[in-house]
C-alpha cells in the first residue's frame, strides 16, 4: 500500500482521514500562507486558483523531500462578496467576521493537491455554499461565550461540528469539504490508483 502523508497540522483534517479508516502520517508543511494569499489577491487570482496555490505549496514542501509517499496538501478560502476571510486573530475579530457574514451567503473554496514522485499527480477544488441566518446579537454573544477560543481555529469563526451549525439556515456541499478536506473525491482517487482497496 502507498504511504500517505498529510502535509498539515489541522486536527480536523487528521480526524476526517482517521474516521475514514486511512493510515497516514501528519507532517505539517511550513509555508508562508499569508504571503501567498496576499500575492494571489494582488494578482487578482480567482479564489479557486488561490486555494490550489496554497494547497500545492504545502504538498510540494513535503513532496519534494519525500518522493515515495503520496502527499496530501489542502487549504481553504472563505469568500463573501469580494472579501476573502482569514482565521480570526482573537475573539473580537471572530465577532467582526460573524457580523460581516450574518444574513449572507458565502463560498468555501476547499482545495486538495496530491504529490507523488516529486510532482503533482492530482488536484481538486470543492465549493460548498453556506448561508448564515440573521441571528441576534444575544445569540452571537452566547455562541462566542460557549465556543471560546475554539472559533479561532476556523476561517469564518464557526465549527459545524459544534454549536456553529446553529448559525446557518442553508448549507450546500459535502460536509467534509466544509470541514476542510473533500473526502469523497480523495477516496475515489486513492481507490482508482491502488492506494486503498477497491
Amino acid at each position: 500500500m502507498t504511504r500517505l502523508v498529510l502535509a498539515s497540522s489541522s486536527a480536523t483534517r487528521a480526524a476526517l482521514l482517521r474516521a475514514a479508516g486511512l493510515d497516514f502520517e501528519a507532517r505539517p508543511a511550513a509555508v508562508d500562507e499569508a504571503a501567498l494569499k496576499e500575492a494571489a489577491q494582488a494578482e487578482e487570482a480567482p479564489p479557486a486558483e488561490a486555494a490550489i496555490l496554497l494547497a500545492e505549496a504545502k504538498a510540494a514542501r513535503i513532496g519534494r523531500r519525500d518522493t515515495e509517499s503520496l502527499v496530501i496538501g489542502a487549504d481553504q478560502l472563505l469568500v463573501c462578496g469580494r472579501d476573502w476571510f482569514d482565521k480570526p486573530a482573537d475573539l473580537a475579530a471572530a465577532r467582526a467576521q460573524l457580523q460581516a457574514l450574518r444574513g449572507r451567503s458565502h463560498t468555501l473554496y476547499t482545495a486538495m493537491v496530491l504529490w507523488r514522485g516529486g510532482q503533482r499527480v492530482w488536484q481538486h477544488v470543492a465549493t460548498p455554499r453556506l448561508v448564515m441566518r440573521d441571528f441576534s446579537d444575544t445569540f452571537l454573544d452566547r455562541y462566542l461565550a460557549s465556543e471560546g477560543a475554539a472559533v479561532l481555529s476556523s476561517v469564518g469563526a464557526y465549527r459545524l461540528e459544534g454549536l456553529g451549525v446553529q448559525l446557518f439556515r442553508e448549507i450546500e456541499g459535502e460536509h467534509s469539504a466544509i470541514l476542510g478536506l473533500p473526502l469523497l473525491p480523495l477516496l475515489g482517487f486513492l481507490r482508482q490508483h491502488g492506494a486503498i482497496e477497491e
